[in-house]
């Protein structure tokens, strides 16, 4: 049954895996930033890889198994982008320092390994959690260990190709809208009736389900047909401004804020109802760690051996030491006071790291990593964090200048960063073991695997940071005096943290609409209690994706809750014809295919950063590739919509090909 000796740890795999790596690396930050929220890679990982290694005669599900492993580690890696871009927008950073960005993200990565390595037992072997990504990544291994027909590679395919050329339409040749809107003015209010056109989010919303789509959905009513129309009716607008214009500040200034509160107090909200169970988890693993490795040194349950973890830990904690110490080393600042702040910042990065990869871990377990509160762990530990260096910049005096300031609150932003990739990575390691559990794989070999990971994914992350900045801009930062507002990417999460942080160092945080936002959040932490009591765990509100609603620009929540409700209607429609087998493969392709259209859109938006990054650094143009078509804008508009429309369309036709191939 162990599959003794099929191999596993493979010099292609790892080539193969590094691959992936970086493909889906670079889809996620672009994605992450577009729209703060990135996909689970394990599963179209899982799928790339079978397809490739069938056509070596030896490979085996194990090898796939550690391929997946290695690329998984992309998607969550790149989570670092809900904190670091944050260094650019307060105007510390003018670009992303390779060395520092790899060394950040392939420290705090490798903790995130090696904490999780002692919950194995405890949170993988010996629980009962389920492990969403973990178990749909094992089912499509063995699938495509057994079946040679449909493995479902054309999928991912076909939604890349689909996305990239529209995607290339529309931000390319700028012949098509990426979305639309339609205003209603009364005297004094304006609501907003928004519409996306993205097919990347279009397949994030596929992936989100209905119960995030309905919240996502009630978080834009609050913000465009109650709070912005509101604000402008009891605001005072300026005699030349546009109700619309006014409007659109209003959403900046004020309602925004409001989302921040919302996703604030569900994110801590979440992490307080998962606190118990967390330290049961703990303790047990203390335990675990005592008895050291269990009798039966079988290849199934040999975990990396302490030794070589505590060299590794020694090696990373130097890592980040040096890391550390570069960032210091730029301010100006008594020797004396720059060994203090690394010595104490190391120590709260490997310190929270540890605890927020017990929480993630667990989480990752019960909801499954992509919906796992990453972002709700990233304030948390930016509020820890920002405490106690206002703390030392009050005792030393740093707190009396600007640039003191200024100093501290990116290097609580740059500490941050580390115990996010921790937090993350550790979410993703438990779904591998889970994976490997349930496939007979040698859970040491896959946390090698994940090691490697990490430091390809972090080798991408920085220059691919760098080229979206300077092709694209971040919301807030923009590169260039010249540069198109409309097209910058708005890193949400990093402009949530970045805002806290600045907040709390100069206590200007806009409290009134963050706890109009907390209040909010409150009531409906209350109504999703209610409703999963009421209805047995079946309906829920998640109060995070209202807050999201709030937060994001509606242009980006639209694509994303039909893409919810796409895959309701599909679910039901399959459902009915009481086929077990036929549902799981609609469930499959409606998967790959969505992942297909995120993995396209995302490659076309950095390969379209490459190009206007080339062009601009010669002195060319913004939108090198466009055809700026006379009098176009209504006619885009409606291409964009018609394009739209026909997407959905094929994405249905490809999940209801699973009726007909039964």
């Amino acid at each position: 049954m162990h599959n003794e000796n099929l191999k596993e740890l493979t010099v292609r795999g790892i080539i193969l895996g590094a691959l992936i790596t970086v493909i889906f690396t670079a889809s996620n930050v672009y994605l992450g930033l577009k729209v703060g929220m990135t996909f689970a890679s394990s599963i179209p990982a899982a799928v790339i890889s079978m397809a490739v290694l069938k056509f070596f005669k030896d490979s085996s599900i194990l090898e796939n198994n550690m391929v997946q492993t290695q690329a998984s580690s992309a998607g969550t890696l790149s989570s670092v982008i809900f904190v670091l871009p944050g260094l650019l927008m307060m105007g510390y950073w003018q670009d992303f320092p390779f060395w520092q960005t790899m060394l950040i993200c392939a420290a705090g990565g490798t903790l995130g390994v090696l904490f999780t390595i002692p919950l194995r037992r405890a949170m993988v072997v010996n629980s009962d959690l389920p492990y969403p990504e973990g178990v749909a990544a094992a089912e499509i291994l063995k699938a495509g260990n057994h079946e040679d027909g449909d493995s479902g590679v054309k999928d991912i395919a076909y939604g890349g190709v689909l996305a990239g050329l529209v995607a290339f339409l529309t931000n390319g040749l700028r012949v098509m809208a990426d979305g639309a809107s339609a205003w209603i003015q009364t005297s004094k209010a304006a609501f907003q009736l928004p519409m996306g056109f993205s097919l990347a989010l279009l397949g994030a919303g596929y992936l989100i389900g209905i119960v995030g789509g309905i919240a996502m959905l009630i978080g834009v009513i609050l913000t465009w047909g109650v709070a912005v129309p509101y604000f402008t009716m009891s605001g005072d607008i300026a005699a030349d401004a546009s109700l619309i214009d006014a409007a659109m500040v209003v959403w900046k200034t004020k309602v925004r804020f409001i989302g921040v509160g919302t996703i604030g107090i569900a994110a801590i909200w979440t992490l307080l109802i998962l606190m118990k169970p967390m330290i049961e988890g703990m303790v047990h693993s203390f335990r675990m760690l005592k008895g050291g490795q269990a009798e039966s040194e079988h290849r199934v349950d040999i975990d990396l051996s302490p030794k070589t973890m505590i060299y590794i830990l020694i090696a990373t904690v130097v890592l980040i030491v040096i890391s550390l110490h570069h960032f210091i080393a730029a301010a100006p600042i008594s020797p004396e006071l720059s060994i203090l702040l690394v010595v104490v910042c190391t120590f709260l990065a490997v310190f929270i790291g540890f605890f927020v990869a017990a929480a993630s871990g667990y989480m990752a377990g019960l909801v499954g990593s992509s919906s796992s509160p990453i972002s709700g762990i990233g304030i948390i530990s930016v509020i820890v964090i920002s405490l106690v260096l206002v703390s030392i910049g009050n005792a030393s005096g740093l707190f009396e200048t600007v640039d003191g300031q200024k100093f501290l609150t990116a290097l609580t932003l740059f500490t941050a960063s580390i115990v996010l990739t921790t937090a993350t990575i550790s979410n993703d390691n438990l779904q591998d073991l889970k994976t490997g559990l349930l496939v007979d794989a040698t859970p040491w070999r896959q946390q090698v695997a994940l090691i490697i990971g990490c430091f390809v994914g972090a080798l991408v992350i920085a220059p691919v940071l760098e080229i979206l900045y300077h092709a694209y801009g971040f919301s807030g930062a923009l590169p260039r005096p010249d540069m198109d507002p409309s097209q910058a990417l708005s890193a949400p999460q990093a402009t949530l943290m970045t805002t806290i942080s600045q907040g709390i160092f100069t206590n200007k945080l806009e409290w009134t609409y963050i706890l109009t936002g907390v209040g909010l959040g409150a009531v409906l932490i209350t109504i999703d209690a209610f409703l999963k009591k009421v209805s047995n765990k079946v309906f829920g509100l998640p109060v995070i994706a209202v807050g999201i609603g709030i937060y994001l620009p509606p242009s980006i929540n639209m694509p994303v809750i039909v893409g919810a409700f796409l895959a309701w209607i599909m679910t039901r429609h399959i459902a009915k014809l009481g086929n077990k087998e036929v549902s799981a493969k609609a469930e499959r392709f409606g998967t790959l295919f969505s992942a297909g259209l995120i993995v396209g859109e995302s490659l076309m938006g950095v390969i379209l950063a490459f190009i206007i990054a080339a062009s601009v650094t010669t002195g060319g143009s913004e939108a090198p590739l466009s055809l700026n078509l006379e009098n176009w804008d209504t006619i885009g508009e409606w291409l964009g919509l018609i394009v739209f429309i026909v997407g959905i369309v094929i994405f249905a036709s490809r999940v209801l090909r699973a009726k007909k191939s039964d």
